[in-house]
């Protein structure tokens, strides 16, 4: 008996230290996996992103350049994101709450995560035997596109939740989802809700309809697939009723408006033309990345507010599209224009072509060169500028002492001393170089005031003058008015005034604004301002003046180009050059083998110039006056009533003390036999056979009396 209690005994604590033994074991275990887990966890979460970061401006953001309103945007920068950020209250709240009943029903309720979400899942995965359905919520969506990849790893899995249930802690449920709909991808590039607006509808996010706010919210899903450019168009709208049914059902719209949603045909505005005003638009992106970086530019966010004026612009590239349809009968491919606020330098229009976006033609396998090449910008392109140079030319003969009354004999002229005086078109042949330049209509009038000459832009007159003051004399005062391209003056020699030299349609207006100003220079302003993504102006443009000329002198000037009825004996009084409410000065040109057509026009606010031919240089059938001067008038029609009327500021009257300035002439010579073109306001010349233009000059002259 003793025996088997003692036996009892020893098996009860047996049982006893067993059971011990195992809870040990099982504790150690228990700790070891607790350990293993920790460290697993501290190993998943040791490179963990900083939430902060959504807090410190560091979402790429594309770079956006805008009109001078800053309500057209003319192009977006972009790097691999294009987005603009939105603030939640921009945000309707039918989107907002289409993307929750889309995407994530108890966002309100939840903490970061939704438990019930992710057993559901499971379960549903396990039936199928597939890992598909996922329950992640709007903030591990948001983590995920943000930090990190969507790889399905345990590491990704760990840092998700983990920084889920740290971001829900420290931010709000709005700002949460106000980063998680503009960070989120739309699919192509598009990121973020307000990209995504302009891309599909083309409107601000704001004014989208319930049926476009459904419609965003199913594509959230499967980006890729749902594209609404792609093959699964009818399965995205399947969807979008699917997200407009679930609204109703969380009772955020009412079954009336859902079947009205559900009925609404939805309008796609995908635009293939991505740039407004593309030349313009191309110059400012070029400035930008040379001094900004063009990594920078993709992701910083900075808006560019530029001078142009959306309406302006949209303006002229129809009217120099139209306008070149209309001249090719005349063998017309190309036109430009660019039109300048005169008291601020403001580029107001820039059309570097008729159409950005069209084809090439008329191109030659030979040359390789056509007639139109759609992405060459003409207003920074170098042409020979006809006649619309002779206003630099004259302009350096009434700084010099000249008046606009001075007296001019337009006469078949021989200005190279080595020829003949009477020599004419035979003597090219023998190869001596003469030089006997013709006027456009082959006539000579005798004796003319330098206002005539240049109002009716004659030639002759014209070489006459730039003698006078010397071709190194009227280059240096072309780059004083913003010309950088001419070079030295052994280049051009005596044609330099009929257009010899190239210059470029931006620096001629720009030196015409010079005129409009009375000689004050304001150099020309592409960009207002520009703003970083947080509104701070980090480059802004303010309006520089130098006084670079006498008001004198540019009132003269500006006197002859408005003058409508010194002008009217060649162009007639009722021209494309007249206006007649309106005090206009205008110079036309056209280069001698009819290869290129100016018209460049001011008034003391704008300056418009505009410039139609080909790209080769081929030859046109007209000149500028017929080809360039209707566009440039129609252009200006739509300007003008923009600014105030405003009248050129009269010259001062000065009586000069020599006759042949002031427009008198007491015996019929060359203007060599008055003055010396050294110091034409001092005495006469003792001797002016001394000059080698003298004999020459006084040939014709008298030839042409003589004819009378």
């Amino acid at each position: 008996m003793a025996k088997r209690i003692y036996q009892k005994k020893v098996f009860k604590k047996d049982k006893k230290n067993t059971i011990f033994l195992l809870l040990k074991i099982s504790l150690i275990l228990f700790c070891v996996f607790l350990f293993s887990a920790i460290l697993l966890f501290i190993f998943n979460i040791k490179d963990l992103p900083r939430p902060e970061k959504f807090n410190e401006g560091i979402i790429p953001q594309s770079t956006k350049i805008y009109d001078r309103t800053g309500e057209v945007l003319l192009y977006e920068i972009i790097g691999e994101e294009k987005r603009t950020l939105v603030s939640f209250s921009e945000i309707p709240d039918n989107l907002k709450w289409a993307v929750i009943s889309a995407e994530d029903k108890n966002f309100y309720k939840h903490q970061g995560i939704d438990v019930q979400a992710i057993l559901r899942a499971i379960l549903i995965d396990l039936k199928i035997r597939k890992p598909l359905h996922g329950a992640s919520t709007i903030t591990q969506q948001l983590i995920r596109s943000y930090f990190l990849t969507t790889k399905k790893t345990l590491e990704r899995k760990t840092q998700e939740i983990t920084l889920a249930l740290e971001l829900e802690r420290r931010y709000s449920k709005d700002q949460i989802l106000e980063w998680y709909l503009n960070i989120i991808p739309f699919g192509s590039n598009l990121y973020g809700v307000e990209s995504t607006s302009q891309t599909f509808f083309g409107k601000h996010i704001s004014d989208i309809t319930l049926e476009e706010a459904a419609l965003m919210a199913a594509i959230i899903r499967a980006p890729s697939y749902f594209w609404p450019q792609g093959d699964h168009v009818d399965e995205l709208l399947n969807r979008k009723d699917y997200v407009l049914g679930r609204m109703k059902e969380l009772k955020y719209i009412t079954e009336e408006q859902e079947k009205e949603a559900k009925e609404k045909e939805i309008k796609f505005v995908f635009n293939p033309k991505t740039i407004k005003a593309p030349h313009f638009v191309i110059y400012i992106k070029s400035y930008l990345e040379n001094k900004y970086g063009k990594d920078f530019l993709n992701t910083a966010g900075l808006k560019v507010y530029t001078t142009l004026d959306a309406g302006l612009q949209e303006k002229a590239e129809e009217i120099i599209k139209n306008g070149v349809d209309r001249l090719k009968i005349y063998d017309v491919y190309n036109g430009a224009l660019v039109s300048v606020n005169a008291k601020t330098g403001d580029v107001l229009a820039m059309v570097g072509s008729k159409d950005w976006y069209g084809e090439s033609e008329e191109c030659s396998e030979e040359t390789n060169q056509c007639k139109f090449n759609p992405k060459v910008n003409v207003a920074f392109s170098l042409r020979q500028p006809g006649s619309a140079f002779k206003p630099i030319v004259y302009l350096r003969a009434l700084l010099d002492g000249y008046a606009p009354e001075t007296l001019i004999w337009n006469v078949k002229t021989e200005f190279n001393p080595d020829c003949p005086p009477a020599a004419n078109q035979e003597y090219d042949k023998y190869g001596l170089g003469c030089y006997h330049p013709r006027n456009y209509n082959d006539r000579f009038s005798g004796i003319v005031s330098i206002r005539s000459a240049l109002a009716q832009s004659v030639n002759l007159p014209a070489v006459k003058v730039l003698y006078l003051v010397g071709v190194k004399n009227s280059i240096d005062l072309a780059k004083k008015l913003g010309i950088t391209t001419l070079k030295d003056e052994g280049i051009y020699g005596l044609s330099l005034v009929l257009g010899g030299g190239e210059v470029k349609l931006i620096e001629m207006v720009e030196a015409y604004s010079v005129f409009a100003n009375n000689g004050t220079k304001i150099p020309l302003n592409y960009i207002k301002r520009i703003e970083d993504n947080q509104g701070n102006i980090i480059e802004q443009t303010k309006t520089s003046e130098s006084k670079v000329l006498p008001s004198q002198a540019v009132k003269q000037l500006n006197s002859i180009l408005s003058d409508n009825e010194a002008r009217s004996p060649i162009f007639g009084y009722n021209s494309v050059l007249n206006f007649k409410d309106y005090d206009v000065a205008v110079k036309t040109g056209t280069t001698q083998f009819l290869n290129n057509a100016w018209a460049i026009g001011y008034t003391p606010s704008i300056v418009t110039g505009v410039w139609m031919g080909n790209n080769d240089n081929s030859p046109t059938k007209k000149p500028g006056v017929s080809l360039a001067g209707p566009i440039w008038h129609n252009f200006m029609n739509e300007i003008l009533p923009k600014f105030p009327k405003q009248e050129f500021e009269k010259p001062k009257e000065k009586i000069i003390e020599k006759p042949i300035l002031n427009g008198k002439q007491a015996e019929p010579h060359s203007i060599l036999y008055y003055v010396k073109k050294e110091d034409p306001l001092g005495p006469l010349p003792e001797n002016p056979f001394l000059d080698p233009q003298y004999s020459n000059w006084e040939y014709s002259v008298q030839k042409y009396i003589n004819s009378y």
